[in-house]
């Protein structure tokens, strides 16, 4: 008989039980950041309508990463992002919704694009925003920023300090003005242009930006990377958004978060229209930016006449956890699968004691296992208690049954003794950490 394969298909990540835990406590660190902030949880559904999912204005070319398919006439499609989902609920859900409105989303996401390092077909993203109805404050763009900068410090122990580069799509449509740059798809193509600025040589940009935009307008562009101000004066809106910018860089800074202006930082998303902003490394340890988002003002128009404006971030602990589990960058010690306790019976008449014991530990809320194989060896009885890592182990056989005690052995030390069950808990509570470690 053939076996059928045991890999998972490519770009679908299997972690082992100690990097399975290290992504949860990680990622649930994270999360309780964004509650402290005041965040909600959200959980929307993962397959939703085709027309909703395509929006070529925003998503290019999205349609041709999204996993479709069909039930009877129906068109439907994974989520491949969240915002979407997201705009369609709170357009579905005004009256029921307090605004500001923030939520935050913890959910997996499909997309059928070429897998690589740091990037898979399904992966798991948060999602924050904070949605105004009719306007929304300058001041959120600082308090999404500064809480996705909490979420990435709750996490530095495992993976080191990040920053931020925050910059302005406003900016750039206001200079785009001014230096006469109309055309749509210019103008789209410049954003393109600046945002692989980075990866280019500075005299291929330099030449492929002149190629685009004229001489004249290209050395205004490059002179503003070195001078935020170059274009100041030159018009309200100019003015504006850099005071805009500058305003959410310095309360960034005064929030904790170690911010940057750059004005070379674009997203991918056509649907920003103001702050734009993306988190790093310090360290360079994943060199790609790790997570990022901006304002956004027409999205929820695909779905209502109401004015909704939003700012939010998305970043993925797929995509920085994965890749630093399969390099070994993260001590993976402490996350080892473990037990504080492992209960085990001698002989098939002590199943019945070691289950009401180990609902009295489990009830003191210490972390207890079982080895419910009575009539093997004590030898291999007990190097499962070994194997697994317990502190310790609880065995019960018949002479604990009559005297209704229990024999308590240190794993680590290998002293044991026989006593009660209670004077076990306390003796096991007194090594335990002040709190239980699920």
């Amino acid at each position: 008989m053939n076996l059928k394969p045991t890999k998972p298909l490519s770009g679908f990540v299997e972690l082992t039980p100690a990097q399975q835990r290290c992504f949860d406590e990680c990622t649930g660190k994270m999360i309780n950041s964004l509650k402290l902030a005041g965040f909600q949880r959200l959980d929307l559904p993962v397959i939703e309508r085709f027309e909703v999912l395509t929006d070529k204005e925003n998503f290019d070319d999205i349609d041709t990463e999204m996993y479709v398919f069909e039930k009877g006439d129906t068109k439907m499609g994974l989520r491949y992002d969240g915002t979407i989902g997201l705009a369609r609920y709170v357009a579905g859900h005004l009256n029921d919704l307090t605004f500001p409105f923030r939520a935050y989303q913890l959910a997996k996401n499909y997309r059928a694009e070429r897998p690589q390092k740091g990037r898979y077909r399904e992966f798991y993203q948060i999602d924050l925003d904070i949605l105004g109805q009719g306007d929304l404050s300058i001041n959120y763009d600082v308090e999404i920023i500064a809480a996705m900068g909490r979420a990435f410090d709750s996490i530095k122990a495992e993976v080191g300090e990040v920053y931020a580069r925050i910059g302005s799509r406003a900016f750039w449509n206001a200079a785009f003005d001014v230096l006469g740059i109309a055309e749509f798809d210019k103008t789209r193509a410049a954003l393109v242009l600046i945002d692989k600025r980075e990866k280019m040589e500075e005299s291929e940009f330099k030449k492929a930006l002149a190629d685009l935009v004229g001489e004249n307008a290209a050395g205004d562009i490059i002179a503003t990377f070195a001078d935020p101000r170059h274009l100041s004066g030159r018009s309200a809106a100019v003015d504006s958004a850099l005071t805009d910018l500058e305003f959410v860089v310095k309360q960034s800074k005064t929030m904790g978060v170690d911010a940057q202006l750059d004005l070379s930082i674009m997203r991918g998303h056509g649907y920003y229209t103001g702050t734009v902003f993306e988190f790093y490394f310090k360290d360079n340890v994943i060199k790609t930016q790790i997570g990022g988002g901006g304002r956004y003002e027409n999205l929820v128009s695909k779905f209502s006449k109401t004015k909704i404006v939003g700012v939010g971030a998305g970043f993925g602990p797929s995509r920085i956890f994965v890749p630093m589990l399969e390099d070994n960058k993260i001590d993976l010690s402490k996350y080892e699968p473990q037990a504080e306790v492992v209960a085990m019976p001698i002989g098939r008449e002590q199943v019945a004691a070691v289950f009401e014991a180990v609902r009295v530990l489990r009830d003191a809320n210490i972390v207890t296992s079982t080895f419910l194989d009575p009539e093997k060896k004590f030898k291999n009885i007990i190097e499962y208690a070994d194997k697994t890592k317990a502190l310790f182990a609880i065995i019960i056989g018949e002479d604990e049954v009559k005297a209704k005690t229990v024999t308590l052995k240190n794993m680590t030390t290998g002293e044991q003794g026989t006593l009660s069950l209670q004077d076990a808990i306390q003796a096991i509570k007194r090594v335990l950490p002040d709190t239980c470690h699920i």
